[in-house]
């Protein structure tokens, strides 16, 4: 029963956002490349849930120094004198995407578990029962067919990383995209993308192999829409899922 409470509670976050997104003028789209541009840039002081600086919470909905969705892209682009935060790079426009996400955190619950990790236990699964090192890494240790998550719980929130283990295709980031090239001669080639430019490809496959193509030699390229990752759905129950999650939450780098 916990188990399909976590499932439907993913399923009503999912429309919850997109509605929420309408309602705001903001497309899920728009959220999931906020959450990306935040993700890679932001969490290193604010946090994955936005609550990392003392006495600021990103993901409330309410924010110190703005109000409105322009004053805070204004506070993104310009930084704030005399503070820690500094101006950006960013575009208006990629600004006005991670206010997006911001605004989406404060509409969606922090977290979709209904009982408390363990971190040790967490560890003993993830490298026992869930044989999740056989593709992933962890500081060096582990596969490489899979991104390292070494430094996942400074990145991604608790019900992001529950929703990989039990519906690993909902959402598949851009550095696990998986993607079949057929080359001229007729050689099937399955790896995750790890670099792309106008003329070359370069994959790394399941054995860790890195392949790189020259576009003008291939006959298809296809982007897969399943992840090879499996579901722990009905592998895991409801506490060890949650013991995962602690020990994923965990992992901010090395020490």
């Amino acid at each position: 029963m916990l188990m399909r409470t976590s499932v439907l509670a993913f399923a009503a976050l999912v429309l919850a956002s997109s509605a929420w997104a309408q309602g705001h003028g903001y497309t899920p789209a728009d959220i999931e490349n906020g959450g990306q541009l935040y993700q890679a840039n932001c969490t290193g002081c604010h946090g994955p849930d936005g609550d990392g600086v003392p006495g600021i919470n990103l993901g409330s909905g309410k924010f110190r120094y703005g109000t409105t969705d322009d004053e805070i892209v204004k506070i993104i682009l310009g930084g704030r004198p005399g503070t820690a935060m500094p101006p950006s790079s960013f575009s208006e426009g990629q600004a006005g995407t991670i206010v997006a996400y911001l605004r989406s955190l404060a509409d969606s619950p922090t977290t979709g578990l209904t009982l408390k990790g363990d971190t040790r236990r967490g560890r003993s699964v993830f490298e026992g029962k869930g044989q999740c090192l056989t593709c992933h890494s962890v500081a060096g240790i582990g596969g490489r067919a899979a991104p390292s998550l070494t430094e996942v719980g400074s990145s991604r929130r608790a019900i992001e990383l529950q929703r990989a283990l039990v519906e690993p295709s909902a959402e598949i980031r851009s550095d696990s995209r998986q993607v079949r090239v057929v080359t001229k001669q007729g050689a099937t080639v399955t790896g995750r993308l790890l670099n792309q430019d106008t003329y070359t490809l370069q994959l790394q496959q399941a054995d860790g192999r890195l392949t790189l193509f020259d576009k003008s030699n291939l006959r298809d390229i296809t982007i897969l829409k399943e992840s090879p990752m499996p579901s722990y759905k009905d592998k895991l129950d409801a506490q060890e899922l949650a013991d995962v999650v602690a020990y994923l939450r965990s992992l901010r780098g090395r020490p």
